[in-house]
């Protein structure tokens, strides 16, 4: 009789908790246009006029954003030698940027895995600074839950690991927009801002409130995300038609941490874009492609 009442209790207990357990993801149905433009094994390419906002003035400088379709290892969440069993398509972006302050450079480096079998959020992000003072490293990993590793010169901010719980992430955005805009979270939320963002701002990594809203600006589709808290606002300005291409951004935020610093924005617009295989792209004549690149 009480090994019967454990066991009812038990199933009890479970039935209670299974308003908790999330949904699994969604098969995500790939369009032939989509598949079509993506599986084709070349990357695109997009370079933006920059003008990034540090240390309370305005730099100008170089971005890129580099899209393209890779199998990816589920369990090492590290890009597939080879297609199998194990693997699955993702849609990676790296971005990156360049800018001098003052004497020295930024290099500025962020990189998104996301899932194009399933909907749900990506599957690893991470993000590096480097300038002459020194290095910061950032990484996620998507598992039982948002397993984070930090790494810094700062003090108070080095060699840090922890978990954070599953929710929005800002660098997942730029990749929905060109899988899917529909699927772009609207409304109050909470939301993991950009690692860059959160580096070079020194904020605590984790979600902040956010006003995540959808628009149309002249020709264009936009996407904004305003932080009341941190005093930041993104705009990211893309094409309403498929393949959704991110035409500029705009970053609106203090131009250090002091409370009563003044608003500066950082400015990115589109300068040139190709599709091809890059990485065959390495000999001495084929530095020529720079130029194509406005580089």
């Amino acid at each position: 009789m009480y090994q019967i009442s454990k066991i009812a209790l038990l199933f009890c207990l479970l039935c209670i908790s299974c308003d908790k357990i999330p949904d699994p993801p969604k098969d995500r149905k790939l369009s032939a246009e989509f598949k079509e433009y993506w599986f084709d094994g070349t990357a695109e390419i997009t370079s933006y006029t920059l003008t990034q906002a540090r240390y309370g003035e305005m730099r100008e400088g170089t971005a890129i954003k580099i899209f393209v379709k890779e199998d990816f290892l589920p369990e090492e969440q590290v890009k597939a030698n080879e297609v199998s069993e194990r693997t699955f398509p993702i849609l990676k972006l790296n971005s990156t940027k360049k800018f001098m302050t003052g004497i020295y450079p930024y290099s500025i480096m962020e990189s998104c895995f996301f899932p194009l079998h399933k909907e749900g959020h990506a599957t690893k992000i991470s993000a590096s600074i480097q300038e002459w003072c020194g290095q910061q490293f950032l990484q996620l990993n998507n598992r039982m839950n948002f397993e984070i590793n930090s790494h810094s010169y700062f003090e108070g901010e080095a060699d840090k690991q922890f978990n954070l719980p599953k929710t929005h992430l800002e660098n997942e955005i730029w990749n929905l927009i060109r899988i899917n805009p529909s699927e772009l979270p609207e409304g109050e939320l909470e939301m993991i801002p950009s690692f860059e963002s959160l580096q070079l701002q020194h904020k605590e990594i984790k979600a902040y409130k956010v006003s995540a809203k959808k628009s149309i600006a002249d020709s264009l589709s936009l996407y904004t995300l305003n932080y009341p808290s941190l005093k930041r606002k993104l705009k990211i300005y893309y094409q309403s038609e498929f393949p959704f291409e991110i035409e500029k951004w705009e970053e609106i935020m203090p131009s250090d941490n002091n409370e009563n610093s003044k608003m500066l924005t950082t400015k990115a617009l589109k300068n040139k874009r190709l599709k091809i295989d890059y990485w065959n792209k390495n000999a001495g004549n084929n530095v020529s492609l720079r130029e194509k690149l406005g580089l």
